[in-house]
């Protein structure tokens, strides 16, 4: 009888350790970051209006800002390390960055290896040509031309996938650039993102043909195990309330000049 109460005791001692542990280890990730007071982010830089830097070389953008008010909802400071895309995912596997602001796209590809936070931003691809390109009026004429894209990003893919054959690029202007001197026929990329540049570069002989029919979604990468958990309730938490408020409207209206906070 005596044995059989130690045997209870030893059982239940070990379960309550056990499911102390299964309860806590959610919370790991962000037990971390409040500790440490900061969160540490990844992103470009490069990519206006999404992470850019100013005439005051101040990193900014609406990913950035986003990232900022998501930081503060959370109470701790935002710490952006700079780094080029085909970096981003491999750093939050090795677990060098927290998460990723970039806008990054939701794809099924994607959300089998991370988990994402609800959406922040809708946006459609555009194939984007030299103004005096009369060869590409639809996805389908990319079949057998080259296009200059970052790759493994979704536009390489999307790219590929009707028959092109990516270039890689390091960032949207050497991208534009290399279309605009014709050594490439096409890029994809974020229709808002061109009609940024166009209104730095008024004059630049490049034109829209074609766009997705249907939104992408815009969010926030991390790492998918259990240690994740709390960290992505509490930025999906401040995402909401970030729509609810007014902010996201706000912020993509300052940087893009329309609201693509919520699906059209």
């Amino acid at each position: 009888m005596k044995i059989f109460k130690i045997l209870s005791v030893f059982c239940f001692t070990i379960f309550v350790i056990c499911g102390c542990a299964k309860k806590t280890s959610g919370d790991e990730l962000l037990g971390e970051i409040k500790k440490k007071g900061e969160m540490v982010i990844a992103t470009e830089g490069t990519w206006a209006p999404w992470t850019f830097h100013d005439e005051k070389d101040m990193l900014t953008g609406f990913d950035i800002e986003v990232a900022r008010k998501i930081a503060e909802k959370i109470g701790v400071k935002a710490n952006f390390v700079e780094v080029e895309w085909d970096g981003i995912f491999a750093g939050i596997d090795s677990k060098r960055y927290d998460l990723a602001a970039n806008g990054v796209e939701i794809t099924p590809e994607r959300a089998q290896k991370y988990d994402f936070s609800e959406p922040y931003c809708y946006i459609y691809t555009a194939i984007i040509v030299r103004g005096d390109n009369d060869s590409i009026h639809s996805f389908e004429d990319l079949k057998g031309k080259q296009t200059a894209n970052t790759l493994a990003s979704t536009y390489a893919n999307l790219a590929e996938s009707y028959g092109a054959h990516a270039v890689g690029v390091d960032d949207l202007n050497q991208t534009l650039q290399l279309v605009l001197e014709g050594r490439v026929d096409a890029t994809l990329n974020a229709d808002i993102s061109f009609y940024d540049y166009m209104k730095v570069h008024p004059d630049a002989n490049l034109k829209i043909v074609a766009r997705t029919k249907d939104s992408s979604q815009v969010a926030i990468p991390l790492r998918k195990n259990e240690t994740t958990q709390s960290l992505l309730k509490e930025i999906n938490s401040a995402i909401l309330e970030l729509r609810r408020d007014g902010t996201l409207s706000e912020l993509s209206k300052k940087f893009f000049g329309e609201d693509f906070s919520n699906k059209k």
